[in-house]
Formats: C-alpha cells, structure tokens, sequence
C-alpha cells in the first residue's frame, strides 16, 4: 500500500528531506572517481540572496548533482565575502537605527569591527539558510568566509610575494573616490548617470602681452568675425577645478593656436602663469579648441599631465571640501559651494563669456549615490601588464573556455587595456595591509611585525605603525579558487585536497564581473600556483523581471526567492517592497504596482517548481525574463509527476522487481525506446550546458510521452481483459517497465527537481529491490541502459497515437460521451495498416470504447459517417443514433476549411524555397503536403455522402 499523500504539497517534505541528506553526509566529497569541482561565487553578508543568486546557484546545484550521480568526486566549495564597503555601510546604517547614538567613529576602529562581526554572525546564518532551502547540495562543513584564518593567511601571503617580486608598489595616484565613504572604490562601484549640467566658457589672459588673431566662420564657410584676441577661451563643465589647472592645452595640428604653443596663459583668480601645451587628446571641433589640464582631478588629465611632466596640485579633502592648495577664502568650503562663489567672482570680472546647458556623465558611488571625485591620493597598487599578458594568454591558448565563446572578445578587450590595480581602501572592515611604517614615513611589508623587524634589524626602539588601510574585497576574492583549499598552509592543503580538487571544472557566474573577478582569479592561479582556476567559465545574463526591466528597490521589482518558494502574503509582500524608503510616493508607487502584479500575493510554488523555471529559462547570451506564469505551469509539472507516480504506485501494489525489464508490448519497447533517446539528449544537453534546452526535453518526455501516453497505453494491459495466460503476462512486464521508467525519470530529473523525486523515489525504489540510501547516489540514466532495438515499436506505437488521437477528436467535437460504446469504419490504408489493426485491436477497442471494427472494401458504400485519416488509411464513425446529420454537416466544412489552408501552407512554402533549401527540408515538406491532400480528399469524398 502506498502511503504516498494524495496531492503535491511540497512544504509537506522538502525541508525534510534536506535535512536527512546533509545530515547523512549526501554532499561531502567522496573521494572516489574523477573529481568535479564548482566553486560558489561567495555572495556578500550584506543581508540575503536574490533572484540572482538563486538562478546561479540552481544551475551549479544542477551540475553538481548530475556528476554526482556520474560517480564524479563532487566538491561543490561555498562560503560568504566579506564585502568590506557594503558590510561597513550596513552595520553603519544598523547603528543609525538602533538611536542609541552610537556610530562607527565613536565606536573605534576594534569597536566598531566587533559589531561587524556580530552581524556577519547574522546575515551569514540567514544566507547560508536560504540555500539549503533551494536545494543547494554543498558540503557546508567546508564553508568558507574570506576572513576566516585561513583564507587571511593566504591574502598576507600572496601580498608579502607579490611585493617582493615588485608586482606591489605604494605611488600617489588619481583614484575614484567616495567623499561619504572617504575611501577609494573600484571602476566596478561607480555608476555614470546622464544628468542636465552646465558648459561654462571662461577667459584665460594670455601672459606678457601677447595676442592672436581670431577668426570665425559660419556653417558655409563665410567668416563672421575676425578680431586681435589677447586671451583663450576655454570650456569646463567643472569650474571650481580651474584652481588647480597646470596647463592650457590645444591641438598641436590646430592652425588658429600653433603659434601659442609654449606660451603661457594666466589662471583667473589665482593669477598663476601655466604653460599652452599641444596634445592629441584635444578634440579640435568641441567648443573652441582649447581645454583645461587639472591633471589631479580628472583621469585624462592625469594621463596627459604624466605625458607633459606637469605638476599636480590637489584641491580637495577627503570630504572634497577645498583645502590649504585653493586661495584661502575658499579653504573649508563644500565644492559645489565654491562653484557657486567662483562663478560669481569670475561673472564680476567679465571672464564668464557664456554658460550653455549641455548634458555630461556624472559619475556616482553606487551605494552613495554621491558624486565621485577623482582624487589624488598615496595608495597601493598591482602592476597589472605582465599578469594581465598570461591572464590573456591562459584563455587564448584554451587551457580556459568561455561558454558562450563570444564572452572571450570582453575578456580579451579588458585585458589589452589594462590599469595597474589599485588594491588599498581607507576602511576598517577587511585584511588589513601587512606593511608598517617608520617614524620616518619607511615601509616595511612582512607576514607579521616581527617578521618585519627580524628581516630589517629593527629593535624594540624602533617604533612602527601598521598601514590603517585594508585592502580591496577584490583582493582577497582572486584568491578564492585555491585559499579555500588551504594555500598556502601545506598541512591544509593536504586536508582540503589541494592538489586534487584545483583546477576546479566550471564557475557559473554574471558577465558583469568577467573584469573585476573571473579575470583576476585567473591571474592570481597562475601566478601563485602555476595552475588555472578553472576550466570552463559559464556566464550566465542577468535576471529581469517579467517587462525586462532591471531588478531593484526603487522599482519595488525585486523578487525574493523564497517567498515564491514557501509564498507570501499580499501585506507581507507590499511592506518587504517599501521597507526602507523613505519617500511617501515611492512607497505609493511600489505598493500600487505590487497588487497590480500580485492581488493576492504570491502562492507557494516549492523549491522544485522555482529550480525547473530557473533551467528552462537559462538561455545561451541573453538576460532573462522571470515571469511568474513560467513557475505556475512548473508546479502544474512537479503535480502531474506526482499524479502519474500514485497512478503508477496503485497500479503496481504488491508487486516486486528486480532487473531490467524485458518488454512484451509495443507501448512499453516504445517508452524503453524513448528513454535512450531522451537520455543521450540530457547529456549533451549538461555537457553544452543548455539547461533550457535540457528543461525542454525532460519536461516534453514526461508529460507528453510518459504521462500522457505510456500510462494511457499501459491501461489496456493492466486493466483489460486479463482472463489468459499471454494478458496476465503483458501486465506484469507493463507493471515491470512503469515502475523502470518512472524510477529513471525520477533520476534525469533530479539535479534539476531533487525534492519531488526525492520523495517519489523513496516510495518506487523498494518495489525495484533498490536498497541505495538516496536517489542523490543512483546513477544517472545514460543511453543503452535497456537492451534490444525498439525502432519498430516507435513507428507501430506512434501510429497507434495518430488513430487514438485522430478517433478522439472526432468524439469530441460530435460530443460523444467517453464512455459510450461507438462502431468503427476502415477504408483504404496499406498491409501495415491491416497489420497494426490486427496487431492493436484490443487496445483500440479498451482506449477508443469500440463495440465494433470492421473493414469497408474500396469504393463500398456507407451510411453517413464522421471521418477521420490516419495516413492513407479512412476511420468512419456511423453517425446513425449518434449525432445530428446538419450538425456534422457544419463540423466537416469546419474541416474541410482548416486542411485546405494547411495545404495552401504547405504548397506556398515549397514554392518559397530556393535551390539553397537542404533537400530533406524540401523532402519533408513534400511529405507533409502529400499527407494534407490525402486528408482533403478524405474529407471531401465524406462530405458528398452527406
């Protein structure tokens, strides 16, 4: 007896079930087989996983599972990153709340890290909970967060040789810099926003009297002004900046001002003399050809400011307030303040020739939101040219593939353009840099002060001061593929698998960080361990929600996976979208469209449902679309599973198996058949990794071949006539075969639905004398598993469909009970017509309710009938006592009109076709316009009769 529950309620078993695997030690690495490794792109303890964490994670989960049940050793690595910027504004904005008056500055710096690490404490729990809810099969005892010691001894390590191997430098540089922050942050932190600004033209007086002819001409080409101009008028978007100019500069090929060159133009306001310099980087046809060089605030001028050996003056704080280097009236005042007191000043001394609106790209912190400044500052830095040449080597040569390949060409364009890679924050949260100073501003780096004055003969009397700055999250994350197998401790490497677990297979992850991670985890691999990271690097596109529209809070468009999975109140879900803005209308916004989109809230679809859309939405180069309807019909499918095993279950109570089944019927060679087939197409399907295309086969095979059909087809021989020795046999080896195909369409599906088949499997596999204690251990069906050539059976049983389906229809649209009893017609068709007829008469009549069957000779008259064409072969329903004459009248010119169209169809597309048409196409189109006239015919010879 089956105690299988009678409807799917995945809240009722998949916590469960998760709980028995991980504590039975399912997930752990065995050992055994070739190993397969997938590390997890640790996600930031900064609060919860998203939608795109879900997605990844279920396609790695996916892969790990599937070579699990390959016999592959499986080590699927996790853990958290620190994420140094976005943890210390967190815990920050927690104290804010807390209104206890506490901050971070009153906190001090061991303060206020004991508080981050009581909330890394929090979040890392909640994170690492959310995965085992979706089903993530990691071996958590090897979990790891980048700060732990290890991975701690492994940044220190690889810092301390790459300085002494002069990859590592301290220099004063321009970084982007956060003034809220008040540290330096990555290209990857800053987001550029088109915004309305100004373009203001000021006048800069040229020195000792010199002077130029200006002239201006108008779109045809007739001048419109000439005069003697004693000054340059140069264009800014940023007026404030002009304090710390150190050159005017024009286009050495530009006739108006070649005569200029290396003369000298004085600074409104500061009356300081700079150079006219010529580069190529000016742009003739902008404004009036002649820009400003403040080569310590903005990156280009930087570039041509080392270029031209010109000197860098920094206007700013580090809360880009003006300092000591600006005139003192405007020391302490806010930027955009003494924009404001500067325009005035240069407006008051007619320098302002004009202000024209002009749209610029502002760049923003994306956690701020505040304006970033290019900043000069003492900072550490990579060199980056000689790592970045073998990074780009290592994927050239294809040691490393990229999936799909196109991604190659990003990789490849970032890795020629290259920048040294500044590598110091001025955080608190994070690794701390192992370099010490003197009194006198001396640096030392080393593993640990001792290290440094043991290495440098420094006495107890020398005192040094440890670098306050931490370094870049990025740093310590290169080292993930192999700090966490133990580097560079070589007792932990010996433990955690160094050698057998490095390279790692595939690492699943967003293009948007191919630059900032994927491509520096590569250089560091080499560079440390002589070995690739990884094999394959599989980018996924970014989840959007169901418009296409980018995920975020402000749009109140953010899906949390596990409300779609355990479900979620239309209250609660309204206020997990508001929580947090402060702006009445936003939250109005937000709330309006969420009962817009989900009036009732969101229902609970299971992990399984949610993992099974993830797969089949998983395109090859393309974001995707997270519409919840997809997740809806995958419920409907995990259901139908569930049906179909209890229907399988009730039909086999009492019966026991063993071995691979040897068929007697057509329906069961023809689903062993289909089996192998599907069973090939899911491993190329993993090897591509095609998961949409991998959903698409399994989610076709079970429900229409298995579910559909196998189970209507098995019906007759295990509910038919079962009075003979040969009926009792048939049932049987169909009892057999449904419970060996549904056990191995439990195990193609499991790494993608592993909670559904879980509990399934538990009630199929005893039946089977199947003793493994999870079908997370059974093997993954793989082509040839059953012996024998099916091919025929394909061909009877997919004609035996047509005549079902065909007999179907047509008692559907006369209306016809399904269980009334109907006489049968047959006209035409050829000798494997006859035979299948023979061969299928019994399972016609038990499927189609046939009191009788009888053969028409060709031309024999008939009394009216509803048609139907199976092939070359007629099947006439006698309408007499079944239906209204005037009625099946209207449903035959109904007929008659759909397969006259689908004739015309095909007819026009084989005259569409060109002599470039693959010939089978132009066969099998042929084929099908030869099956539509015959139909016609068909139809319009019953037609007449009537």
């Amino acid at each position: 007896m089956t105690t299988l529950a009678s409807s799917y309620d995945p809240k009722s078993f998949e916590t469960a079930l998760y709980e028995r695997w991980e504590k039975a030690g399912h997930f752990k690495p065995s050992g055994q087989g070739e190993p397969y490794t997938i590390l997890l792109p640790p996600p930031n303890v900064t609060g919860t996983l998203h939608m795109g964490h879900a997605f990844q994670q279920t396609l790695m989960d996916a892969l790990i599972r599937y070579h699990r049940m390959r016999g592959y050793d499986t080590l699927w690595q996790v853990g958290t990153d620190h994420a140094g910027i976005a943890t210390e504004m967190v815990v920050s904005r927690n104290l804010a709340l807390e209104g206890n008056g506490e901050t971070r500055d009153s906190l001090g710096r061991d303060g206020f890290i004991n508080k981050v690490w009581e909330w890394k404490a929090h979040s890392g729990n909640v994170i690492e909970g959310q995965m085992r809810r979706l089903g993530t099969s990691a071996d958590w005892s090897r979990s790891t967060f980048t700060m732990d010691a290890g991975p701690s001894e492994a940044v220190i390590e690889s810092f301390v040789r790459w300085y002494e191997q002069g990859l590592i430098y301290r220099g004063q540089r321009l970084v982007n810099w956060d003034p809220v922050l008040k540290t330096a942050i990555s290209d990857l932190e800053v987001e550029n926003v088109e915004e309305d600004g100004f373009l203001w033209s000021i006048r800069y007086a040229l020195a000792d009297g010199a002077s130029y002819e200006h002239v201006e001409t108008d779109a045809d080409g007739n001048e419109t002004l000439r005069e003697v101009r004693n000054y340059l008028t140069v264009a800014t978007t940023r007026p404030e900046t002009l304090l710390g100019d150190t050159a005017a500069m024009v286009h050495p090929e530009d006739e108006r001002y070649r005569h200029l060159i290396g003369a000298e133009v004085i600074l409104p306001i500061t009356g300081r003399r700079v150079p006219v310099i010529a580069d190529d980087y000016v742009d003739r046809e902008f404004g009036t050809g002649v820009v400003k060089v403040t080569p310590a605030h903005d990156f280009n001028d930087y570039q041509v400011g080392v270029r031209h050996n010109l000197p860098l003056i920094n206007l700013f704080t580090v809360t880009a307030t003006l300092n000591e280097n600006a005139p003192e009236k405007y020391q302490g005042l806010d930027r955009y303040e003494a924009r404001k007191v500067i325009l005035a000043e240069l407006e008051a001394a007619g320098l302002l020739v004009e202000a024209k609106p002009h749209k610029l790209q502002v760049p923003r912190g994306d956690r701020t939101g505040q304006v970033i400044e290019p900043y000069l500052t003492d900072q550490w830095f990579v060199k980056m040219d000689g790592l970045a040449k073998r990074g780009l080597e290592l994927v050239e040569n294809g040691d490393i593939q990229f999936v799909p390949g196109n991604w190659i060409n990003t990789y490849r364009h970032w890795m020629e353009n290259i920048q040294d890679w500044c590598i110091s924050r001025q955080l608190w949260w994070g690794h701390r840099i192992p370099a010490w100073f003197d009194e006198a501003g001396k640096i030392y780096v080393g593993r640990n002060e001792a290290e440094v004055r043991e290495k440098n003969n420094l006495g107890s009397d020398v005192v040094l001061n440890q670098d306050s700055d931490v370094l870049e999250t990025w740093f310590s994350s290169q080292l993930w593929p192999f700090s966490t197998l133990g580097w560079p401790n070589e007792q932990a490497m010996a433990e955690r698998g160094f050698e057998r677990y490095l390279p790692s297979n595939v690492l699943v992850t967003g293009f948007d960080i191919i630059f900032f991670w994927v491509a520096r985890m590569i250089m560091a691999t080499d560079s440390f361990t002589g070995q690739i990271p990884f094999k394959d690097v599989y980018i996924t596109g970014l989840i959007r929600d169901a418009q296409g529209q980018k995920m975020s809070k402000s749009k109140g468009n953010v899906l949390d996976p596990l409300d779609i999975i355990d479900g979620i109140t239309l209250e609660e879900l309204v206020a997990k979208r508001t929580r947090g803005l402060m702006q009445p209308k936003m939250v109005e916004k937000i709330e309006k469209a969420t009962r817009k989109e989900f009036p009732e809230g969101i229902i609970a679809h299971g992990a399984d449902a949610l993992r099974f859309t993830i797969a089949a939405l998983a395109t090859h180069g393309r974001d995707i679309k997270f519409d919840m309807s997809r997740a809806e019909g995958y419920k409907n499918f995990c259901n139908k599973l569930w049906n179909a095993s209890r229907f399988a279950l009730m039909n086999t109570e009492g019966a026991s198996f063993t071995g691979t089944p040897t068929p007697r019927t057509d329906a069961e060679r023809w689903i062993l058949a289909r089996l192998d087939a599907v069973a090939t197409e899911a491993a190329g399907h993993f090897a591509g990794y095609r998961f949409d295309l991998l959903a698409q086969c399994l989610y076709e095979f079970v429900w229409n071949e298995f579910c559909d059909w196998f189970l209507e087809l098995s019906k007759p021989a295990l509910q038919g006539d079962l009075s003979t020795e040969n009926a009792q046999a048939d049932a049987q080896s169909t009892r057999h075969t449904l419970l060996h195909v549904l056990e191995a369409v439990l195990r193609l599906l499991h790494p993608l639905t592993p909670f559904v088949t879980e509990q399934l499997w538990k009630e199929v596999a005893p039946r089977l004398g199947i003793t493994t204690e999870t079908l997370s251990l059974r093997p993954y069906p793989s082509a040839g598993e059953v012996a024998g050539e099916f091919a025929s059976a394909e061909a009877d049983v997919e004609w035996l469909k047509a005549m079902v389906s065909a007999l179907r229809r047509v008692r559907s649209e006369l209306g016809v009970s399904p269980s009334r009893q109907i006489g049968l017609l047959l006209q035409g068709g050829v000798a494997a017509d006859r035979g299948r007829i023979e061969r299928f008469t019994s399972q016609l009549r038990f499927l189609l309710k046939l009191e009788s069957i009888t053969w028409l000779a060709d031309g024999e008259t008939c009394p009216p009938v509803a048609p139907a064409v199976v092939g070359e072969l007629k099947l006439l329903v006698p309408l007499e006592g079944l239906v209204d004459l005037d009625a099946e009248r209207v449903r035959l010119d109904k007929e008659i009109a759909r397969v006259s169209s689908e004739k015309d169809k095909s007819e026009a597309k084989l005259a569409r076709f060109t002599d470039k048409v693959p010939a089978a196409v132009v066969e099998q189109e042929r084929v099908r316009l030869a099956d539509w006239s015959t139909q016609l015919a068909g139809l319009q010879e019953q037609r007449a009769k009537l």
